[in-house]
């Protein structure tokens, strides 16, 4: 799959029929919100994991240099907990641009704190768009993550946000956690 997903996202979801729309964020949709919205939630989604998978060579990386971002990855029993936003449709032609870099929407059921349920989209980088970088330790990525850069600023300064968002949302996400720690320790 092509890394520039704008024009597959628009035929994989027609949303001209609503008026607003849930989405949910795993990863700078959580602290880099650069789009109006309705209402914004923490909630939760099932049978996920953030993963530092994803290439970046729009954003936090260049394409002779991405860096590292985060997409979800399949983990039977696992909660990944973001935030959500209530949007108006129109918002996805900048969230679409925002998130061409292998990655592809979704449905999703979410869950908010108060028990309370919406269906929601998703953008994930899945393992066969061409910038999927795939695993490695958590050494390994703070390595990576402290050496890339791009026109959106240092990769690692997108892991420091992630990290502090998370804290104030009271999540602990080890993967995450782990790959910051050896950021700040290197």
């Amino acid at each position: 799959m092509s890394q520039n997903t704008i024009a597959e996202n628009k035929k994989r979801h027609d949303l001209s029929g609503h008026s607003e729309v849930w989405l949910f964020g795993y990863g700078s949709l959580i602290y880099k919100v650069d789009f109006p919205y309705l209402e914004r939630a923490p909630a939760y989604i099932e049978g996920w994991s953030r993963r530092f998978w994803q290439g970046s060579h729009d954003h936090r990386g260049t394409p002779e240099a991405p860096g590292r971002v985060l997409t979800l990855i399949e983990t039977p029993g696992e909660k990944c907990t973001g935030m959500a936003y209530k949007v108006t449709p129109d918002v996805f032609e900048h969230l679409d641009h925002r998130e061409k870099n292998g990655y592809l929407r979704f449905t999703t059921p979410m869950t908010f704190r108060d028990g309370s349920q919406h269906e929601g989209l998703v953008y994930i980088a899945t393992e066969d768009n061409e910038a999927f970088l795939g695993p490695a330790s958590s050494k390994e990525l703070a390595e990576h993550i402290g050496q890339a850069s791009g026109p959106s600023g240092p990769n690692s300064e997108y892991l420091v946000k992630l990290q502090l968002a998370l804290e104030q949302l009271d999540v602990h996400d080890p993967h995450v956690y782990d790959i910051y720690q050896d950021l700040i320790n290197s």
